[in-house]
């Protein structure tokens, strides 16, 4: 019997594409279903019943959840390229990098964008922070899962590529060469990989999905 693998997500979502990054690092197929956030199909909310948000990988009939959680799921079921490293230290370092990564770095970064003049000033410190304590884990590295694209790095996919959109449309310098140059190496790096390439959305139609909008992809995150 076939294996059966669907992900529940949206295109434009970063917590989706890093679902779709790390199936296709494992040679995964899968077929996608593309959800609608304002109006959410039963299967969405009956496989994630608790948090009704993608992505949501259906794997044999059984659904799991948040992104990071999914992730780990997929590494540890199929063979071919890890995305965890293998020495249990640095397995826990990277779960606490990524946890560093969603839980720190992206709502300060949503924060700096998108809050009012009054509060913008601290945000972007706040944020700015942040990304000087990420950028550090480099430590000379290509990526933070070394020379090869690792789970930290997926984790990083919304600074390594929709932090770039979100600052065009805001008009904010924010990450910016001069003041994180191995962060902006790294991005360079990571948006050229191919397996990154291959599966990140195509640059002009974010760009003009978040123009319409103007204002942070709600409901997508987890």
């Amino acid at each position: 019997m076939a294996e059966q693998v669907k992900l529940f997500g949206v295109w434009a979502s970063p917590f989706t594409r890093r679902i779709e990054i790390a199936l296709k690092l494992k040679g995964v197929e899968y077929e996608f279903v593309e959800e609608d956030l304002v109006n959410k199909s039963d299967l969405l909310v009956k496989y994630n019943p608790i948090h009704k948000k993608v992505p949501v990988l259906l794997h044999n009939g059984n659904p799991i959840c948040e992104s990071v959680v999914i992730m780990e799921y997929i590494d540890e079921t199929w063979k071919g390229a890890p995305i965890l490293p293998r020495d249990p230290y640095e397995r826990a370092m990277a779960r606490f990098w990524a946890k560093f990564i969603d839980d720190k770095c992206v709502p300060a970064i949503w924060k700096a964008c998108w809050s009012n003049d009054e509060e913008q000033e601290n945000a972007i410190e706040e944020a700015c922070e942040l990304l000087k304590t990420l950028e550090a884990q480099l430590k000379g590295n290509k990526f933070f899962g070394g020379q090869t694209i690792g789970f930290v790095d997926i984790a990083a996919n919304t600074i390594g590529f929709w932090l770039g959109i979100l600052l065009e449309i805001v008009e904010l310098e924010l990450l910016t060469e001069e003041k994180f140059p191995k962060l902006c190496k790294w991005i360079d790096d990571y948006v050229n990989c191919s397996v990154i390439k291959e599966n990140l959305p195509p640059r002009d139609k974010l760009l003009a999905y978040f123009r319409a909008r103007q204002q942070p992809p709600t409901g997508s995150k987890d």
